[in-house]
């Protein structure tokens, strides 16, 4: 799961700029987390993945994550190769703010880097160069650097879906063609009931032209939805509501940030609690929904559907 407190290999306060070797190799699932402030005098800064170290001939740059405070700000990526740049990427939505301190997080993808800082989902960039071949972080620019760390994981490399802590109720559920992912609508039974202390972890992709999704939490023998999550991309609301009685009740909207965007990958975590459900994407908090459903036990099935690429369920 995407932990950015177990980090691995950090290092504190580089002298930028900063160039050194990446210990283990990019997997699908690795994270790369850099914590620092932006000073006043700021113009540019870029974190360079880079293949190698060289400066004649430059090593290529495999992603290239340039914050430009000049003029226009935005944020423009890149890939070198063979000391040539390719078309640029650019990002106007700037979260980077003079003054302010900020928390890169860079995922590595089978097909694409994707990025966050403070917490928020910022962009995603195709893979044009094998990330396999990137061996070297470099820093350069204005910006001062608190930390830098490493998760390597290779928890996305898996061919076989994981329903860990749930019965499917369709064996169909699961492909068997080899592709990591779900057919949906996918429906199963949680090994034991919901009840406080369990959590249920969905990983999964949201598609390019996604208008929403759900997650469900049901009373199987009731057909009561205790819990109905619906990230509705088209509008950016986060709603939830309870399905109780044949009818729905009253919606919840109210998020500081929402927390999906088309293309992205995301790890929703939902947590109960004595008297609510939790809800954390990506590592960062979104919401609390107070139990309108008050028999717990009763909940023992888990409904996902949607415009996304389900990749993996766990319940515990």
């Amino acid at each position: 799961m995407l932990s950015l407190n177990n980090l691995q290999n950090i290092i504190y306060n580089p002298v930028i700029p900063y160039v050194g070797t990446i210990s283990e190799q990019l997997k699908p699932g690795s994270l790369i987390v850099i914590r620092g402030h932006v000073p006043s005098d700021v113009d540019r800064f870029q974190v360079d993945l880079q293949h190698g170290s060289s400066l004649k001939p430059r090593a290529d740059v495999v992603f290239h994550f340039n914050p430009r405070f000049k003029r226009t700000n935005c944020i423009v990526c890149n890939t070198l190769t063979n000391e040539k740049w390719g078309w640029e990427e650019i990002t106007y939505d700037m979260p980077f703010q003079k003054e302010k301190s900020f928390e890169i997080v860079i995922m590595v993808l089978k097909n694409k880097f994707q990025v966050a800082v403070n917490g928020k989902h910022t962009l995603l960039y195709a893979h044009r160069i094998d990330p396999e071949k990137i061996d070297t972080l470099g820093i350069y620019g204005k910006v001062n650097i608190h930390s830098i760390g490493f998760s390597f994981s290779s928890d996305l490399q898996s061919t076989e879906t994981s329903t860990l802590g749930l019965a499917e109720i369709s064996r169909e559920n699961v492909q068997k063609s080899g592709m990591s992912q779900m057919s949906l609508p996918f429906e199963a039974r949680l090994n034991s009931p919901m009840g406080p202390g369990r959590t249920i972890v969905i990983k999964g992709e949201v598609h390019t032209n996604a208008k929403s999704f759900n997650v469900d939490l049901v009373a199987g023998k009731s057909k009561d939805i205790a819990l109905h999550l619906n990230p509705r991309l088209n509008i950016k609301a986060f709603v939830r509501n309870s399905f109780l009685h044949d009818a729905w009740g009253e919606e919840e909207r109210n998020i500081t940030c929402f927390p999906f965007s088309p293309g992205m990958y995301f790890e929703m975590i939902v947590y109960c609690d004595v008297r609510e459900f939790k809800v954390a994407v990506n590592g960062v908090h979104s919401l609390e929904y107070k139990h309108r459903f008050k028999e717990l036990g009763n909940v023992d099935t888990l409904v996902v559907d949607g415009d996304i690429h389900l990749l993996d369920v766990r319940s515990w």
